[in-house]
């Protein structure tokens, strides 16, 4: 999976709970123009912010070895 990917998945569960950008920063404790970057899979944030995102969604992220 990659970041694009993952901005997806993050842009729609947001759009599923009706919940804005703004809103959805505020909430993870992020600043909007880094969760706009993390949805179009063009940022670089930190594990920390990636992580408070997806718990603030409701969603992980599972890491596995590689086959």
């Amino acid at each position: 999976m990659n970041s694009k990917e993952i901005g997806e998945i993050i842009k729609k569960r947001r759009q599923e709970l009706k919940v804005n950008q703004l809103t959805l920063s505020e909430l993870a404790g992020i600043g909007t123009n880094t969760l706009v970057a993390i949805e179009r899979g063009t940022g670089n944030p930190t594990l920390d912010k990636l992580l408070s995102v997806l718990d603030t969604l409701g969603l992980q992220i599972d890491v596995k070895l590689k086959d």
